[in-house]
């Protein structure tokens, strides 16, 4: 035993034991999370229930089963529900009834011994809606301008049909107020800054302002012309998409009529073959990727989340690696190693371990109130007292994450640098080379794996943060995307939505806890996958860096 462990033995089956440890917890944390996330999309069927309720009173469920749990008998008395004396164990299924302005709630426990037999029936429909969460029942008919078009199966043909039509007229609708409308609205808002600046402007004559006000004033008639028109079109497809409606019954019998307008899409599930399902599958997880938010975020998709983050991770590393990595050039390469080197040195690494909230206020006040102020009232004063900078967005964002990680970056770039034989130095000198020209086509293309590994680790952290965000520039929905077809294309003024900060606010801020559950595993997952996918790709580079430069290190 002795020789085994003076063998060193023990400590490599350790070492191997706790990689394996680790590796298990990843792997299951993100099966967890993918199961969890991506079965949502998953078109489930529509269960029909007869069930007797506490009032012993006989009523219909319908409505898709979410999950099963055994509890023991007193929990649920304590929960208010009537369980006889001699049962020690109860079972209880969650279902979601959808149809939320009816019953209010949308999922609900049931007591297992209180359900009768479960059927699917073929005509049950779920229909997606852009306000109420989703309705489930049965169609009964659809109506075109008021009048019944269709009846019993062939009314579940008319809703599909008809509800993929006023889908796209909305998605039009939506692309109108968003794109074309919102171009006019900033260009109206950029002719009222302009007349402002015309008239801050002392320099300038009576005339000449009044010639700018002219010209001013014909392009905002233009502008006002255009946007009735665009107004005209669009209210033309609001109401083509709402000249529809279809009547449906819910699980207590009461009709409800649902118009088109509102409809997002309309689905039989019970009816679906599988193929039918697995096609709706992946279009619910295409419109979750690429959609725009609804219902206070506990509907809809998460693009503009994706493309915050993504944006946000790319603008932090074009700050963070020149600084950080001729922060670590000066340290280890130029500056005189001494007490003041190593406190500097000290400093920076005791940076890394400040609570990332510190870094936010620091960002709030300096980036944001200092800095951002400044800017305005030396580039913007025109549109004071609104600020322009002076407010949280996606360049204060950036940078406090980029100062976040900073450290980071430093110290990776000097144990690359410290990693480089000094033969090599000595090599190049006596070969000729300047200090600068050893520096620069020597050691820093060998420490560049380093540099790279320092740029995956500040893009991981970066991308999973979220304290210091809700201070300077994140926000909960975010009217517009950072980067769109106007000028300057890039506004790095404006505040962004973020996965992690949308994670935290549907998961803990949202009212409707059940419906929020798997989108927060699924928008997890997302994250998960985009820092993967960051990640590769920084190793692939620095893979390919070491391969180039392998043969020069040796």
């Amino acid at each position: 035993m002795k020789n085994w462990f003076e063998s060193g033995a023990p400590w490599i089956w350790l070492n191997a034991g706790a990689v394996s440890i680790s590796l298990v917890m990843v792997i299951g944390l993100v099966a967890l999370i993918a199961v969890r996330g991506l079965g949502h999309f998953w078109p489930s069927a529509i269960a029909e229930i007869d069930y007797i309720n506490e009032q012993g009173e006989s009523i219909r469920l319908l409505g898709e089963h979410r999950q099963s749990e055994t509890l023991t008998a007193a929990v649920m008395r304590e929960s208010g529900f009537h369980v006889p004396e001699d049962q020690d164990l109860v079972v209880r299924h969650l279902l979601k009834l959808g149809n939320r302005d009816i019953f209010t709630r949308d999922f609900n426990w049931f007591l297992d011994r209180n359900m009768g037999e479960w059927r699917y029936p073929r005509d049950a429909v779920k229909v997606e809606r852009r306000e109420w969460g989703d309705f489930i029942g049965y169609v009964r008919e659809v109506r075109e301008q008021g009048v019944t078009v269709a009846t019993g199966l062939e009314a579940q043909e008319a809703l599909r049909q008809r509800a993929a039509h006023s889908a796209s007229l909305m998605a039009e609708v939506s692309r109108i107020d968003r794109y074309e409308v919102g171009a006019i609205n900033h260009r109206i808002e950029q002719l009222r800054l302009e007349q402002r600046r015309v008239e801050m402007n002392e320099r300038l004559s009576a005339e000449e302002k009044q010639a700018r006000y002219e010209v001013i004033n014909a392009e905002r008639q233009q502008l006002e012309i255009d946007y009735e028109r665009l107004r005209e079109r669009r209210n033309l497809k609001r109401q083509q998409a709402a000249a529809a409606s279809a009547i449906f019954e819910a699980m207590d019998g009461r009709l409800v009529e649902i118009n088109f307008s509102n409809v997002v899409r309309a689905t039989a599930p019970n009816a679906m073959s599988f193929p039918a399902k697995v096609a709706e599958y992946f279009s619910r997880l295409w419109s979750f990727l690429s959609d725009y938010p609804r219902e206070a975020n506990t509907e809809g998709g998460i693009f503009p989340a994706i493309f915050g983050t993504v944006v946000m991770v790319f603008i932090m590393s074009i700050f963070v690696t020149p600084f950080g990595v001729l922060a670590a050039i000066y340290l280890r390469e130029y500056a005189k190693q001494g007490p003041l080197t190593r406190a500097i040195r000290i400093s920076v690494n005791n940076l890394a371990g400040v609570p990332s909230i510190v870094f936010g206020v620091f960002g709030l006040g300096f980036f944001v109130y200092f800095m951002g102020g400044n800017i305005d009232r030396i580039f913007y004063p025109e549109a004071l007292p609104s600020p322009t900078f002076g407010t949280p967005g996606l360049i204060w964002v950036s940078l406090t994450l980029a100062l976040l990680t900073l450290p980071v970056v430093i110290v990776s770039t000097e144990e690359g640098l410290a990693r480089i034989p000094k033969t090599v130095r000595e090599g190049s000198l006596a070969l000729g080379a300047t200090k600068a020209e050893t520096l620069w086509r020597t050691v820093i293309p060998l420490a560049s794996p380093a540099m790279m590994t320092g740029l995956i680790l500040a893009v991981a952290r970066a991308a999973g943060e979220v304290a210091p965000l809700m201070l300077v520039g994140v926000v909960k929905l975010a009217p517009n995307l950072p980067v769109d077809g106007q000028f300057p294309y890039v506004h790095l003024e404006r505040s962004i939505m973020h996965l992690g900060f949308h994670i935290f606010d549907v998961g803990f801020q949202s009212p409707n806890v059940e419906a929020a559950r798997p989108l927060v595993y699924a928008t997890a997952l997302v994250l998960v996958t985009i820092i993967i996918v960051l990640n590769l790709t920084a190793i692939a580079i620095r893979n390919r860096l070491r391969e180039k430069y392998k043969s020069e290190s040796d």
